[in-house]
């Protein structure tokens, strides 16, 4: 069952002028997370925002025991809560309920893990890669964003021995373009008894052609879809994603409770 706290805001870290990582103490919730799940946030106390807003867990803080003693989300601000989030201040509290949501299926080796993130799309794969290490799951992360600035965290996932593969669209580091172009031609250079397992988060557009990708060479793939959600308990109705079910037809399934997690292949991409 969910958790609800009014969680005390422990750190908040600026990562550029709109970008930041939110550090909350949420012990109960942090430690019954899976990765791939999420909370929701309602910052600003009696003057904030009426609904709460979905955020991924992006890290599990723990203290010198290594019990986990809260989580951090990664936030952009492009709206008003997200702006009372960027900021947020230390002893602040913050209204957080989870953790929520279908997380993502483990594998273990001989697959490998490939994370394919598009900006803020990152914020699940920090849980997950660490989570990947402690089976010895050999990982990938093929990451994309606008611009090098805006490439967050590589030398935490560096330390966990992930593999980085980057794109910029203005070229300004890694490969100029899109990130599916390099997920292509790595997909393609595979033999067919490499054993490959995709994760996605990012832009609907990127989980569109990351599915579409993952298809074309037949290879396993789960999104995390990014839907705009009330509730985050399915009462709401407002993050509702068309899926295949098992007599064939599309039916909505709310991703709240489905999800986010969801297998690309059963989407019904528009």
């Amino acid at each position: 069952m969910p958790i609800d706290v009014a969680a005390r805001v422990i750190a908040n870290r600026p990562l550029s002028s709109d970008y930041n990582v939110l550090a909350l103490a949420a012990p109960e919730i942090a430690s019954a997370a899976s990765p791939g799940q999420f909370v929701m946030l309602r910052p600003g106390g009696g003057g904030g925002p009426l609904l709460r807003r979905p955020f991924s867990i992006f890290e599990i803080l723990r203290g010198g025991d290594g019990t986990a003693t809260g989580l951090t989300i990664l936030s952009k601000r492009i709206g008003p809560s997200t702006s009372l989030i960027y900021d947020a201040r230390d002893g602040q509290r913050v209204d957080c309920l989870g953790p929520l949501g279908r997380p993502f299926t483990l594998v273990d080796p001989p697959s490998h893990a490939w994370m394919i993130a598009g900006g803020v799309g990152l914020a699940p794969f920090a849980t997950l890669a660490q989570a990947l290490r402690a089976r010895g799951v050999a990982s990938t992360l093929f990451y994309g964003a606008r611009r090098g600035e805006e490439l967050f965290y590589l030398d935490f996932f560096r330390g966990l021995g992930v593999e980085l593969v980057l794109t910029t669209e203005d070229g300004s580091a890694g490969e100029r373009g899109r990130v599916i172009a390099p997920l292509d031609r790595r997909l393609a250079a595979l033999p067919p008894s490499a054993e490959v397992m995709l994760y996605a988060c990012g832009p609907e557009g990127m989980l569109a052609a990351t599915a579409r990708t993952a298809m074309t060479y037949g290879r396993r793939c789960e999104v995390s879809v990014e839907r705009i959600m009330g509730c985050g308990l399915g009462g709401c109705y407002s993050c509702v994603v068309p899926m295949r079910g098992e007599d064939g037809a599309f039916h909505h399934v709310r991703s709240c409770l489905a999800g986010p997690v969801l297998p690309a292949d059963q989407i019904r991409w528009e």
